[in-house]
């Protein structure tokens, strides 16, 4: 969402410059704003501007479709605003129709990431490095706990590699998101 937020995009500070219409991930990518979902965490009829949102589709099928614009950075980019003043408003990523389980027999092996910690986002690049826990996954079954790792790799290439996205929503956020299965991602530890 910050390298699809106005500010960052007249700053020039985000990795999604000039990129609307274009592919920036996996087909598997659908995400849809909506402000008018029923008990949504951030649901609402105006913006912090004052201007009407609407329903719309941020990125459909990997195809970037919307930034998020305030009047102010809508103005600096020469373009319209978007009801964004104040964030985004329930993004809901479209889930593949499968379950958690599913999910991770279709990993078959690799790593099952439950805790993410610190912030390692280079906003420029695209570069993303954070210290990970979770469980280690053999033959689609969770095996022994893992932590004190560290994940990394380039969101530009991550959001590509997403393979699958599960239907276990996680719902105490205003970004409504099951589990993603992501090929390709570098993993760091001591042992």
């Amino acid at each position: 969402v910050a390298a699809l937020s106005g500010g960052n995009l007249y700053r020039k500070n985000s990795f999604f410059l000039n990129s609307l219409g274009k592919k920036i991930a996996s087909s598997e990518l659908t995400i849809v704003e909506d402000p008018f979902l029923k008990k949504g965490n951030a649901s609402t009829y105006f913006d912090d501007d004052g201007l009407k949102v609407n329903k719309r589709v941020v990125v459909d099928n990997g195809e970037l479709k919307g930034y998020f614009l305030s009047t102010y950075s809508a103005k600096k980019l020469k373009m319209l605003s978007t009801g964004n003043s104040g964030g985004a408003h329930n993004l809901l990523v479209k889930s593949s129709n499968v379950t958690l389980d599913e999910l991770l027999v279709r990993m078959d092996r690799g790593l099952f990431i439950t805790d993410l910690l610190g912030h390692g986002t280079n906003m420029v690049t695209g570069d993303y490095s954070r210290g990970a826990s979770g469980f280690w996954v053999e033959d689609g079954k969770i095996i022994h706990s893992v932590e004190g790792i560290t994940i990394a790799g380039n969101l530009k290439d991550m959001y590509k590699n997403i393979r699958l996205i599960a239907n276990d929503i996680y719902k105490n956020s205003s970004r409504y998101v099951g589990s993603m299965l992501i090929d390709n991602i570098t993993v760091g530890s001591e042992k």
